[in-house]
């Protein structure tokens, strides 16, 4: 597989198009992420988040439109070429989805496993990963000795065995307490920065978004509503829909959006 360059963005999307029978699930989405950004996209329920990252991982298939990462066009794919972009992959889910028959060095193992790595040699970078997300003492653990925060950093570890180009979180916190929730984000945060991963995080929390993302991506109905610099929407939100999500979150008074009070200077 050639890769793009890296001063080309790692992630394009353009004019993509889902649609479910006669719901239209994802509309004209068009957007880019530079390497080594972290890109939030926001959205209620049945907004067309996770179509949309199903559509980035190659697990759902477009009606319409393109998907560019790291220089390959996922869409036209077949299913080998798109078994070597999952590769560069990894993905972060909601409910971990931990083996619990395996430890937690036995789960960030896994993949390196299915590509047909040797026992030591996977065991010492599990190992490595494991001591990364904070987990060294824990590798002999199983799922069911570990807590929701200590599962979703083997999760993490897991994610990157492959050595991704690009993380996929999926509503990665909204199972978590807030202790637990912030030190997820400090710890992807640190990722992104010392490995310089590129992370798209699919969340309904405003704050999730505020605390770790460099842009903002607001979805509603399967549109993009609103799109930019995470401060800039935060502090003055352009979409209705923004406002309305703001306002639940408790960032925007609780007022007539046509008041005149709409915009509220964020701490962010």
């Amino acid at each position: 597989m050639t890769h793009a360059s890296h001063t080309s963005p790692l992630v394009t999307v353009e004019q993509l198009c889902r649609r479910f029978g006669k719901t239209q699930a994802l509309a004209d989405i068009s957007f880019t992420l530079e390497r080594g950004q972290v890109l939030s996209v926001i959205g209620r329920s049945g907004a067309g988040k996770s179509t949309l990252l199903r559509c980035l991982n190659g697990l759902e298939r477009p009606d319409e439109g393109r998907i560019v990462i790291d220089g390959k066009d996922i869409v036209g794919c077949g299913e080998r070429d798109l078994r070597v972009v999952r590769q560069r992959i990894g993905m972060i889910f909601q409910h971990f989805n931990l083996l619990s028959a395996k430890t937690a060095l036995g789960n960030v193992a896994l993949p390196l496993k299915l590509r047909g790595i040797g026992r030591a040699a996977r065991h010492a970078r599990a190992a490595e990963l494991l001591d990364l997300v904070g987990l060294a003492d824990k590798a002999g653990h199983y799922p069911a000795q570990l807590s929701g925060g200590q599962k979703q950093r083997v999760g993490i570890a897991r994610a990157l065995a492959s050595d991704p180009a690009l993380l996929l979180c999926d509503e990665a916190t909204s199972a978590l307490d807030p202790e637990a929730t912030l030190s997820i984000l400090e710890l992807l945060g640190r990722i992104n920065r010392e490995l310089g991963l590129t992370i798209v995080l699919i969340t309904h929390e405003m704050n999730v978004a505020r605390l770790i993302a460099d842009r903002v991506l607001v979805l509603a109905a399967g549109r993009i509503v609103e799109e930019g610099v995470t401060r800039a929407v935060l502090s003055h939100p352009k979409a209705a829909e923004t406002r309305l999500m703001l306002r639940a979150a408790g960032f925007l008074p609780d007022t007539n959006p046509q008041s005149g009070t709409r915009h509220a200077q964020l701490a962010v």
